[in-house]
This record gives C-alpha cells, sequence and structure tokens, in this order.
C-alpha cells in the first residue's frame, strides 16, 4: 500500500487533537491500477479469441450448461457468476448482446430489436443454447489452457481456442479509463474469403458490414484504425411526389432514435415534413409525408445533411495483447487471426494425430496379448510384480514393429481385459481395426503436411455450412457531399433598410427581401459601389444606400452582376461585368476603381447571365455633339470583380435608363452524371449526358416501366434501376418491346412523352410483366431470337423494323403484338440513320469559365475564402441612378 502523509492539528472550535491523513500516494497507485483493471478485465477484447473476459465466461458456462436444448437465460446468468466477480446485470446485458449479433448463440425469446431499439426481456423469460456454429468454432478442452477463476475454486480459460476471425465478425465496442475500442462489425462470407486469400498468399480488403444494413462510404476507413471514418446513410427512397421511405437505417441508430432526429430538425425549420408513421416490424419502413409541392430529392438531401439519416462512424481498432494495448487495423487482425486459427489446427491435429497413435499401439499390444495367448504366462504368478514381469516376456519377441517402447501403463491396461471379450476375439476384426487406425494416422500426417491446404479447406467448410444467409447488407457506395444551404428549407424573412444600410430578419418594419434560412449568407451592394458577404443575423449594418440584397451562392458562375460606375466625383464613367465565386465573409471589397467620391449609374443581378440594354444620356455641357446612345451589355466581356471595366464615356452622364431586358450570354450548362455517387454534376465527372439550357429535362425510364422527365437539377436522386437517361428531345418517340404478363405475349409500342414533370407507367402493372428493349433512337432496329421448340429447328431470327412495325400511339396504348412464337431473347441492333432538322440559331455565348481578369488570370480575390452559398431570385434585377 502506499505510505500516507499525516499531519496534526488542534481544532480551534473543539479544542480537539486532529489528524490529516493526505492520500496523494494512494491515488497514484491505486487509479494506475484501476485503469490496468478496466482495460484489461473488463472493456477491450482480447486478440486471441475476440472476447472481453465476461463474453469468454458467458460462452464458458453455456458449454458447461450444454446438453442440446435451451436453457433459462437466469440459469446461465446464475452458473456464469461462478467465474465472472461482477454482478448478474452486467452479465445479462452482455450475453443479449452476444445473441443479438446471430452467431454463436441460438436464441428464444424476446431479445429485443437492434432496429427498433426495443430491450429484451427479462433473462428469466428468454432462452438460450450454443449455436452449432458457435460449437464447431470456438470449443476444444484439450487445446484450452487454463486458469483458476476470481475465488479460485473452479478453472476457466484464459483464451478459449476460436478458429476463426470473430472479433471482426461481431464487432466491438468498449470504454476503459483513458482509452477506447471501436471494431466494426464485418461480413462472414468476406471473412473467410479473406482468410484464404491470406493463407494463399494473396491481398484482401476487408470493409464493414452493418446488420442494420444501410449505405456506407469506405472512402476514409483507414484499415479501422484511429482517424479513420465512415459515413453510414439510411436507404431513402421515393415513394410518391408527397412520401419518402426509409428501409434501412444507419448502423449506430434505432428507428426511435432517427424519427427523433427528423422531427427536432422538422422543429428547428432545416426540413419540412408533414407527419411521419413507423411501420417497422421485421422489416425497418418509416414513412415520411411531405407538404404539397415539396421537393422529394432535396428534402432526402435535407434529410441527410441535418438529421441522423446520415452518421459518422470513427473506428478504434484496439484489442489486448499479452496484457496491454495494441492498436492494429482489421487487416492485420484477419491475418493474425488465421494464422491463429493454422496453429490451432496444428495443435488439433497433433492431439489427433497423438490419440490414434495411442489407439493403435495398445489395438497392436491387445492383439498380440490375446493372439499369442500371453495372458497363460501369468497364471502361475503369485505377486502383482511377477504378473507385469511375465506379460513384458510374453511381449519381447513380438513389438519390434511397435513405434515407441511398454510401459507399465499399458501392460495394466491388458490386465484389466475381460475374459468375455478373450473369447469372442476376432483376429480380423483386430487387424481391421488397426488397418483403420493406420489409415487415420496417414490421413493426419498428411494434413500436417500440408496444413495451409488443410486450413483452406476447414474456411472453405464453414462458408459452405453457415455461409448461408450471411450475404453483404450494407451497400457500399461513396457519397457526394450535401452542402446543407442548398437543402435547408427557408425558415425566415430576410428585410432591409435600404437607406439606413441595414438588413437583417428582425426589421419587420422595413422592405421584405426574400425567404432564407439561418444558414444562409447573404450579398449586399451598395450605391457607393462596396460588395460584401455577411451571415444571416437579426440586424447587420451594412453600410448607406443599398442596392441590392440576395441570398449568397458560392462557386456561382452563372450569376453575372452589370454595373456602370463613375470614377470618383468628377471622373470617366466605366463599364463592366463580372460573377462573384468567392467571399470572404464580413469584408467590404470595392467593385469602383477606388477613387473617393465614386458611385454608380447602373446595376442588375443576372440569375442566368442576361445582357440588357441601357440607354446612355449624357448632359449638355460644352461642345458635346452625341448625348445619347445605347449600351448593350453582350458587347462587354465577362471579367473578375477587380477589373476596372471598359469606358462608357469621360463626360458627366445625366442618368442611364433600361431600354430593354437581355437574353443569357452564357453557354448552355454542361451536366455530367457521375455512376460512382449516381449523381448529377458539373464538375467533368463521369458521362457527359448533354447541355441543357433553362427550359431543357432529362428523360428518365425505370427497368420498372416507369417514364419521367425532370429538371436537371444537381440535387435530384436516381432509382437502381434506371435504365435511360438522356437529354429530352420533346418530338422524339420512345420505341418499346416488352412482355405482358396478363396476356402473356411479347409486344411493341411506340409513345412521346406528352406530359412533362409528371411519372407515367408504359406498361401493365402485372407482376410478370416485363421490358425486353427501350430505345430512343429514331429508327430503331431490333433483332427476335425464337426458343428452339423440340423435334424442330430453330426459327431462324427476326429483323424487325420498329419505326414501319407500329406508328406512334398513345403512352397507355396496348401496343402492336410481336409474335406468336415463344422468343428467346431480343437484342437491339444498329439503328436506321435519321437527319436531324436545323434547329435555330443560338444566341451569342460567353464561356464565363473561360473568361479572366485583365492580367490573364483570375483575380487574387476570386481566390479568397469562400463563404456559404444559396439560391438567389429567379428574376434579373436593374436599378437605375
Amino acid at each position: 500500500m502506499a505510505e500516507e502523509e499525516h499531519e496534526e492539528f488542534i481544532n480551534e472550535d473543539t479544542g480537539n487533537q486532529e489528524t490529516i491523513t493526505k492520500v496523494t500516494g494512494m491515488y497514484k497507485e491505486w487509479f494506475l491500477d484501476y485503469a490496468s483493471y478496466v482495460i484489461l478485465e473488463r472493456a477491450v477484447p482480447a486478440i486471441e479469441d475476440g472476447f472481453k473476459p465476461v463474453q469468454r465466461r458467458i460462452m464458458h458456462s453455456m458449454k458447461d450448461l450444454d446438453d442440446g436444448r435451451y436453457n433459462k437465460v437466469a440459469n446461465i446468468v446464475g452458473h456464469t457468476m461462478q467465474y465472472h466477480p461482477h454482478g448478474d446485470a452486467s452479465i445479462a446485458d452482455a450475453m443479449v448482446q452476444i445473441g443479438q449479433k446471430d452467431l454463436l448463440i441460438d436464441t428464444q425469446g424476446n431479445w429485443g430489436n437492434i432496429l427498433t431499439g426495443d430491450r429484451a426481456a427479462a433473462s428469466r423469460y428468454i432462452e438460450a443454447r450454443l449455436s452449432k456454429f458457435a460449437m464447431d468454432v470456438v470449443y476444444n478442452p484439450k487445446i484450452t489452457e487454463w486458469q483458476s477463476s476470481y475465488d479460485g475454486r473452479r478453472k476457466e480459460p484464459i483464451n478459449l481456442p476460436v478458429m476463426f476471425p470473430l472479433l471482426l465478425a461481431q464487432g466491438g465496442e468498449g470504454i476503459a479509463v483513458g482509452l477506447s475500442t471501436k471494431i466494426l462489425p464485418h461480413n462472414f462470407i468476406e471473412l473467410i474469403d479473406a482468410s484464404v486469400k491470406h493463407l494463399k498468399g494473396k491481398r484482401f480488403t476487408i470493409l464493414p458490414d452493418f446488420p442494420t444494413a444501410g449505405i456506407a462510404d469506405f472512402t476514409n476507413y483507414n484499415d479501422g484504425l484511429r482517424g479513420g471514418k465512415v459515413r453510414v446513410r439510411a436507404l431513402v427512397s421515393q415513394r410518391d411526389k408527397n412520401t419518402l421511405v426509409i428501409t434501412e437505417i444507419p448502423f449506430g441508430t434505432t428507428t426511435t432514435s432517427l424519427i427523433d432526429s427528423i422531427l427536432k430538425a422538422n422543429d428547428k425549420g432545416k426540413i419540412k415534413i408533414k407527419k411521419i408513421e413507423d411501420n417497422t416490424a421485421a422489416k425497418v419502413e418509416i414513412l415520411i409525408h411531405l407538404p404539397a409541392g415539396l421537393s422529394p430529392d432535396k428534402t432526402i438531401d435535407a434529410l441527410f445533411a441535418f438529421t441522423s439519416c446520415e452518421t459518422s462512424i470513427s473506428p478504434l481498432g484496439c484489442v489486448i495483447e499479452d496484457n496491454k494495448p495494441y492498436f492494429v487495423g482489421v487487416t492485420e487482425m484477419l491475418r493474425r487471426s488465421t494464422d491463429n486459427t493454422v496453429q490451432l489446427l496444428k495443435s488439433e491435429l497433433e492431439i489427433k494425430l497423438s490419440e490414434f497413435q495411442e489407439q493403435w499401439h495398445f489395438a497392436s499390444l491387445e492383439r498380440i496379448f490375446i493372439d499369442k495367448r500371453i495372458y497363460r504366462d501369468i497364471e502361475e504368478e503369485e505377486t502383482w510384480d511377477g504378473v507385469i514381469a511375465a506379460i513384458d516376456r510374453g511381449l519381447q519377441p513380438h513389438i519390434k514393429h511397435l513405434k515407441r517402447a511398454i510401459t507399465v501403463e499399458d501392460i495394466t491396461r491388458l490386465t484389466e481385459i475381460r475374459i468375455k471379450r478373450i473369447s469372442k476375439f476376432d483376429i480380423d476384426k483386430a487387424q481391421q481395426k488397426i488397418d483403420a487406425l493406420e489409415d487415420q494416422i496417414a490421413e493426419v500426417k498428411h494434413h500436417l503436411e500440408h496444413l495451409i491446404d488443410y486450413a483452406i479447406a476447414f474456411f472453405e467448410r464453414l462458408r459452405k455450412d453457415y455461409g448461408e444467409g450471411k450475404e453483404r447488407k450494407t451497400e457500399i457506395r461513396i457519397f457526394d457531399d450535401v452542402d446543407a444551404t442548398k437543402v435547408v428549407i427557408r425558415n425566415t424573412k430576410l428585410y432591409v433598410n435600404r437607406a439606413e444600410g441595414f438588413i437583417g430578419t428582425s426589421l419587420k418594419r422595413d422592405e421584405y427581401v426574400c425567404d432564407c434560412s439561418d444558414i444562409d449568407d447573404i450579398i449586399v451592394f451598395t450605391n457607393q459601389g462596396t460588395m460584401m458577404v455577411t451571415k444571416v443575423d437579426s440586424k447587420t449594418f451594412i453600410g448607406k444606400n443599398i442596392i441590392h440584397v440576395a441570398v449568397f451562392k458560392k462557386k456561382d458562375k452563372r450569376t453575372i452582376y452589370n454595373l456602370i460606375y463613375r470614377d470618383g466625383k468628377t471622373g470617366p464613367s466605366y463599364v463592366k461585368r463580372f460573377a462573384v465565386t468567392s467571399m470572404t465573409r464580413d469584408r467590404e471589397y470595392d467593385l469602383t476603381n477606388g477613387t473617393k467620391g465614386s458611385a454608380l449609374w447602373y446595376f442588375s443581378a443576372n440569375p442566368n447571365g442576361e445582357a440588357e440594354v441601357v440607354t446612355i444620356m449624357l448632359r449638355q455641357v460644352g461642345s458635346i455633339k452625341k448625348l445619347k446612345w445605347d449600351l448593350d451589355f453582350a458587347d462587354v466581356l465577362i471579367k473578375g470583380r477587380v477589373s476596372k471595366g471598359n469606358t462608357v464615356t469621360k463626360y458627366a452622364i445625366k442618368r442611364v435608363e433600361l431600354k430593354e431586358k437581355g437574353v443569357s450570354t452564357l453557354k448552355p450548362r454542361k451536366i455530367w452524371f457521375d455512376d460512382t455517387v449516381r449523381r448529377l454534376n458539373v464538375d467533368g465527372r463521369g458521362e457527359l449526358i448533354g447541355e441543357f439550357r433553362g427550359e431543357d429535362r432529362l428523360l428518365i425510364i425505370n427497368q420498372s416501366g416507369i417514364v419521367k422527365t425532370i429538371t436537371p437539377e444537381l440535387t435530384a436522386h436516381f432509382d437502381n434501376d434506371m435504365i435511360v437517361m438522356e437529354k429530352w428531345v420533346p418530338k422524339k418517340p420512345i420505341s418499346v418491346i416488352y412482355y405482358d404478363g396478363e396476356k402473356e405475349r411479347y409486344y411493341v409500342k411506340r409513345f412521346i412523352v406528352e406530359h412533362e414533370g409528371r411519372e407515367e407507367d408504359f406498361i401493365s402493372d402485372h407482376p410478370d410483366s416485363q421490358i425486353e428493349i427501350v430505345s430512343t433512337d429514331w429508327r430503331p432496329i431490333a433483332e427476335v431470337e425464337f426458343t428452339k421448340e423440340r423435334s424442330k429447328e430453330r426459327k431462324p431470327n427476326l429483323e424487325v423494323n420498329l419505326e414501319e412495325f407500329i406508328s406512334v400511339k398513345g403512352i397507355t396504348a396496348l401496343g402492336n403484338q410481336l409474335t406468336r412464337d415463344k422468343i428467346n431473347q431480343v437484342n437491339l441492333l444498329e439503328s436506321l440513320p435519321y437527319e436531324l432538322e436545323d434547329s435555330e440559331e443560338a444566341v451569342t455565348v460567353v464561356d464565363t469559365e473561360s473568361s479572366k481578369s485583365p492580367s490573364g488570370s483570375e483575380s487574387q480575390a476570386d481566390n479568397e475564402d469562400q463563404a456559404d452559398n444559396e439560391d438567389q431570385g429567379d428574376q434579373s434585377q436593374g436599378s437605375l441612378f
């Protein structure tokens, strides 16, 4: 025990002498002992068998009690307390956790629900027994090392001889003193395949697989080591235009916690829902009803951004090895487990070999003893030593073929053979038994000589016997980042006091600007040519004479600002066009040349790069001949916001008037589809879908027979059974060959999508109806391959020109029957050529991405810290001064 420091003093109140004992030394020693105990004996699993001590004792107790029938969990808990120094509650909780993983324990009764978070029934009401898998891979008393239990009355295993990467299959989590561990569960079949690859000297990769399924991004898994991160999402899909359904939830959540997070986000105004229903039973089903007019795709992204529909898990691989914490990745964990399994299999084979050799040795002795009638040599002996010596002498001439020397124990066993067995001894059967043992010995020796092949066969047997129904549940996918500012609900209103220079959500007596959210940034321009981006707040001072306020959208190259300004009080006037893609928040930027007294003549914000025409009118000063002319912003190049601009006039301007609104001068936006994350983007990732203007739409066709056209928003979600995605040409027909389940015939139909934005079925809803081919070419050609009928030659393939076969009809039409004969398959051939009609000339466009500042490169200000972004209004705004 640590030394204690004593200090004596006189208590002035009582007059008695008292002693203060300082326990600093105790804390230094005892706390370290306590921390070590918690780490080694309670919280962290061992690398050898993957069990924490309480789990190992539960499994040992279940083997003690095992008779093939179910035992009350309360009885197992009570039996485990003979080995475990803690209370029954901790044992029962640990046992329920093992049972819920559905691997080692065969459960009966209410063991709780990992999906809903419901607790298990009391231990006296539920039952358990060891699973066949546990009996196969966890136990072998002959190769188990034992130690005394905490009270010394019983023996318990130091480690169980687990011949499987159990820790990776079940996962493990624990918090100790100054240390924690979080090992994520992995897929049963994938672990076996990885072990086999390791034994064959091949590289392997293993990724977690969660019992709650869901979708996961393991890009930053980091092999399960500290610093890694796994993003997990619920499986959210659209049931109809006003209903979302969640069918799988992220690991570490329950339906209850998930619903609570959705309701909390709704209360805060981050998302907007009408009501939510929990229909979860054996499978998850959470219905989210949306208000009319709310975008389902945007709401799905909002669920990922603001609720537990997306969670982040930080793994931490920590195990106990040689009574010390050991940080290790899952790859090394599996290697160690597999190598340990090989050594356990070797020990098991060596024990079997020793047992078979002992059986062969005694069977051989028994045959000699009875066949050579050596038992008669002891009839004259009167002492035990004489009996032993007589048998030994009688055996000596016949033991040259034995593999070891005869011991007193061997001879003693011979004397225990009963007379009845001697009288019925069959030498042929005895020899057959010896021959069988020799075959078994040879087989075991062969396994030992080819130990790796034996281990591979062992793992493959496990996969065959226990792998059914253990396929991967969690879908592996790379996630795109959800920009919270793009999906948040506009839950507040923004106001402006232009004259005084204030903006904010509390200025309700002033001018209303737009709806916004509390995480938005606001961009503000003033008449003096200054600009600022600031966070939404109740009241913020910007500067007097505000001329434009909007929600700021970072990286927005399509919103173009047009302005004409005067340089100083009497200087020349300039025109410039620019985009604001990045800003430093709360920093004031000067859009003029910086001369004191500068002011704006004209300003407009154009969400799609519109270029209007304005009229410049000068003051009558001196001998100026031309006092009025038009200026077309389409003639002005888009440059950086720090550019000086082009000279309009050196004379004094009287006023600038808007003559006519302009059209967009930007190129159509190129949109790509990244199949990895199944999202649209404008960054060039994936397959180019096409160039889109504001009115263009996407054509989507699903394998289930649903067609729709959508606006190509980057927040759009796409079903896994999508088979067609392309830019929609309204006049181009869609050609389909499909099997009608009700008619049991193949049909051909051609139709045009007439209702943009509406989701429509173009085949019957019979469960056997299915699409064979879909083509969006103008003149598709299909090849029909017929099924060969018995005792008949196969019909030659039929080539069908779908344009000639059937005319364009309504989307609900059945179509024309393709053939009455049985079809093997239908293939699309190369379509016939078709010449498109000349389209109207497009307006002159400017590629803003290649537009540079006067120096030929983007300005330094454009590369400063970027502020958060959000949608601006849909209307161009112009201001005259």
